[in-house]
């Protein structure tokens, strides 16, 4: 939705869309749900890319804000720095997927104990690199939608491994992007100071159709607690990176 569409009375739209390559769905609490069905996105791999970058801090926000006041043009600017930048909260925001499939195997694809997936065999599912600074190109995880029939239910969730809880000082988005129609974003925008993990969206498969919904959970704990939440009753233990 445009800047100027929320001064006109009822010229809202269901989805910030269009036709041009850079257009985008955003899913947003009232406008939660997409049907890949209905936008021809059942072939090829879904990429989903989780984007992120850190704010300044609230005290430097501040003290730029007369300077901005001076020039009026600068409040339409956002203020965020990248992650690895000095001065700033050290964190590191990782993506991850739990999976169910129709034959009731469940597990996860994650940086934590290197569980990447697989493609191409179950669970159709792969991570692509684990970025620990806030790269531009981020973290992504694949989904094979040629195998969408074996494929019952996925919940894709970020967390803050082993680093201060900073979601609210974080500007994160996770994009989808299907092999056919627009790109599907979804912005973790709400703030959620001391939670470590955060459900984002669910992909189910339902009667052949595969229904994505914005979840948008911030936990205060990690994937035990998503796990409760969802209902995907796995076992789970403490798990490490390796260092680089």
């Amino acid at each position: 939705m445009g800047f100027f569409d929320g001064l006109w009375p009822g010229r809202a739209a269901q989805f910030d869309s269009g036709n041009a390559p850079s257009s985008a769905v955003v899913l947003s609490k009232r406008n939660a749900t997409i049907s890949l069905n209905k936008q021809g996105a059942l072939s090829g791999n879904l990429r989903v890319n989780l984007s992120w970058r850190m704010r300044t801090s609230d005290i430097e926000g501040r003290s730029r804000q007369s300077g901005r006041l001076r020039r009026p043009l600068q409040l339409f600017k956002p203020e965020v720095v990248q992650a690895h930048t000095q001065g700033v909260v050290n964190v590191d925001l990782d993506l991850g997927c739990m999976y169910e499939l129709m034959d009731g195997t469940k597990g996860v694809v994650q940086p934590l104990g290197s569980l990447i997936g697989d493609l191409n065999g179950p669970p159709y599912v792969r991570l692509s690199g684990d970025d620990r600074f806030g790269a531009p190109s981020g973290e992504t995880v694949y989904v094979n939608l040629d195998q969408r029939d074996k494929i019952k239910r996925l919940l894709f969730f970020v967390y803050i491994y082993d680093r201060t809880p900073a979601f609210d000082r974080t500007h994160a988005k996770i994009t989808l992007y299907p092999g056919h129609g627009p790109r599907i974003e979804i912005e973790l925008d709400e703030r959620a100071p001391q939670a470590r993990s955060c459900a984002v969206f669910t992909v189910e498969n339902i009667k052949d159709e595969l229904i994505v919904r914005r979840e948008v959970k911030f936990v205060y704990g990690f994937q035990s607690e998503l796990d409760r939440l969802y209902g995907y009753g796995m076992q789970w233990g403490r798990g490490y990176k390796t260092r680089t």
